[in-house]
């Protein structure tokens, strides 16, 4: 296979792990960087150009779009995608899971496990968000923060309708979500490939932290699972249509309550203390996924 890797951090740790897993699975790879290409829109012709070559020859793309060029990046798939080229999570899967509104929506409705939250634009209804999920202690969350960043504990009701008062103030976008004690600062990640969770950790919060993430100075430890967790992650990732992705769930009083689902999971974290090569899985889910469409064209279904 020919694979393209959309990316623009070709020294990362997942960009690297995924084309050595390729290479050692005999496929040929190359990280094309999404803002350096452009586009041709024509009708029955679609074409993705870099620079000057026309990247017309791939089997297969493999998104690692960040948050910040989301546009621009699902714009380039999505021509990949006229084209004909297998992506493991399609354009308009990634754009679904970045908009955390429309994803918690989606997930509501599907009857998964949930933090209660608000949402609301009136100033007016501060009171009634912060009432609508038990009160404070209550989580404020930016639509637009990544990795923990732009999230908030808000330990009394006056705190929280300070934070609330300065994010309307600067016109942004925010929830307002119950707090989940029990968790104790933990959460699990559950890395999701094809319908299978192909490997899980636990995230702990440093001291004094409520947030798990590693990139805010967290721990992490391999753990196991259990079916209910196990299913919620599936089901998760299936509703936001991704065939690859990282699911980020709570243990509460009330069963599993997911987080987050992320569209491009980090690599790192997860094969570093799981000792899973989740790259090569990817690989080989990729590797089923263009024989069976070969196979639908061969036998004209697709």
């Amino acid at each position: 296979m020919k694979l393209c890797i959309l990316s623009r951090g070709p020294s990362l740790y997942s960009t690297r792990r995924l084309v050595e897993e390729a290479k050692l699975n005999g496929h040929e790879v190359e990280i094309v960087n999404p803002l350096r290409c452009w586009v041709n829109i024509a009708s029955k012709k679609p074409r993705v150009h870099y620079q000057d070559t026309v990247l017309d020859y791939y089997d297969a793309v493999i998104p690692r779009i960040g948050s910040s060029v989301t546009f621009y990046g699902t714009a380039i798939l999505r021509q990949f995608e006229m084209s004909g080229v297998y992506a493991t999570n399609t354009s308009i899967a990634i754009s679904r899971s970045r908009d955390k509104l429309r994803s918690l929506q989606i997930l509501a409705k599907k009857g998964l496990g949930l933090p209660v939250t608000g949402f609301a634009h009136s100033t007016k209804m501060t009171g009634h968000l912060i009432d609508a999920v038990g009160g404070a202690p209550c989580v404020i969350k930016m639509l637009e923060g990544t990795q923990g960043k732009g999230v908030v504990l808000a330990d009394n009701e006056k705190a929280a309708e300070s934070v609330i008062d300065l994010l309307r103030g600067l016109n942004a976008h925010f929830l307002v979500q119950e707090f989940i004690e029990e968790a104790k600062g933990a959460d699990i990640r559950c890395f999701v490939v094809g319908d299978k969770v192909i490997a899980s950790m636990k995230r702990q919060g440093k001291e004094g932290e409520f947030r798990s993430n590693l990139h805010q100075g967290g721990t992490a430890e391999a753990v196991k699972i259990t079916k209910e967790e196990r299913r919620t992650a599936v089901e998760a990732a299936k509703a936001m249509g991704l065939n690859v992705a990282g699911v980020d769930i709570l243990r509460s009083n009330h069963g599993p309550s997911i987080m987050e689902v992320n569209s491009s999971p980090g690599l790192e974290g997860i094969e570093k203390n799981t000792d899973i090569n989740v790259a090569q899985k990817i690989i080989q889910f990729i590797e089923k996924a263009v024989k069976e469409k070969r196979t639908n064209r061969t036998r004209g279904e697709g």
